[in-house]
């Protein structure tokens, strides 16, 4: 689940966290590291189980219906379809997947007022009343509304408070996990263990984020020595924290990563200056790099394996 960007954005926060604490040990950053990555998944289960949660209210719109005194023709006409349905009930069915639930408290923090806030509000939209009206059981259908549902919630300012209020990343992960919730609506019904494919997974957090931390922690003013230089009239201690981080990793992805290209380097780190640096910052981290780039490359310290991966 986790792309490479999401792993440098967490290698990032590591060594702000490192330049804001000078006490904090390279093990220390690990166990940080990990425990970020770890909450990826945990966010991804609490975003699955909230929606779960908010589609299980249409049980009790049916009751309300139900028991009102002078139900009008719509009432009567009204079923829990949103959560009687086979494909989302392949996820409340799915024995490991509750299990996980479990193992990460994922009902912690989950209010029922506002999963049925957020059903209500659903509830009135047309393209909903016209699901409830129509009397086919077509998979499709059922997850066509389910998407439609989640493409409302992560609008909500009230899902998206209750995501921050337990994950204060949510920000970073966002994207991410949207993404991968609506992978899973668009699967459904899912397999027995499809969660697998969400945790995760060795390449990317081991043998990327944590080699990538290594290098940056132990070649620091390795790396220092090489950007000055190119910074020609400006002064490394001028430089925003933030910005000074992201040339110390772009460094390092160059010169020891040879599977990812060049051109992939720059535009990631350019990309991330956007949203966690200065408004400048994206032109000075592109000059450098492209200044870096040119050095490095005629003096051979950036080799990459594969066709097109120099350009």
């Amino acid at each position: 689940m986790l792309s490479r960007r999401n792993i440098r954005i967490k290698v990032m926060q590591m060594f702000y966290s490192l330049s804001r604490d000078k006490q904090l040990t390279y093990d220390e950053m690990i166990k940080c590291y990990n425990v970020r990555i770890e909450e990826s998944f945990d966010l991804y289960l609490f975003n699955l189980k909230f929606f779960m949660e908010v589609t299980s209210h249409a049980l009790k719109d049916k009751e309300r219906r139900i028991a009102k005194h002078l139900p009008t023709e719509e009432d009567k006409k009204f079923t829990a379809k949103l959560y009687n349905n086979d494909v989302i009930q392949s996820l409340v069915l799915n024995t490991g997947l509750v299990s996980l639930f479990e193992e990460y408290d994922s009902s912690e923090g989950m209010d029922p007022d506002n999963t049925r806030k957020l059903y209500n509000e659903f509830a009135k939209k047309e393209e909903y009343k016209t699901y409830i009206s129509d009397p086919s059981n077509d998979p499709k259908t059922h997850r066509d509304i389910l998407i439609l549902l989640y493409k409302f919630c992560i609008t909500n300012e009230l899902f998206n408070e209750t995501m921050e209020d337990r994950f204060p990343a949510w920000i970073d992960d966002k994207s991410l996990v949207n993404g991968s919730i609506k992978k899973t609506l668009k699967a459904l019904p899912v397999k027995e263990d499809f969660y697998e494919s969400y945790r995760p997974n060795f390449e990317t957090t081991k043998e990327f984020g944590e080699k990538l931390i290594h290098s940056v922690f132990t070649k620091d003013k390795e790396y220092l020595a090489i950007i000055e230089p190119a910074l020609k009239n400006w002064d490394a201690d001028r430089v925003a924290v933030i910005d000074m981080i992201l040339l110390k990793m772009a460094l390092c992805e160059l010169m020891i990563f040879p599977t990812i290209p060049t051109k992939v380097t720059l535009n990631e780190f350019v990309e991330i200056s956007k949203t966690y640096s200065t408004e400048k910052s994206k032109d000075f981290i592109n000059g450098i790099l492209d200044r870096l780039m040119k050095k490095l490359n005629k003096e051979g310290k950036i080799s990459k394996e594969g066709r097109g991966l120099l350009d």
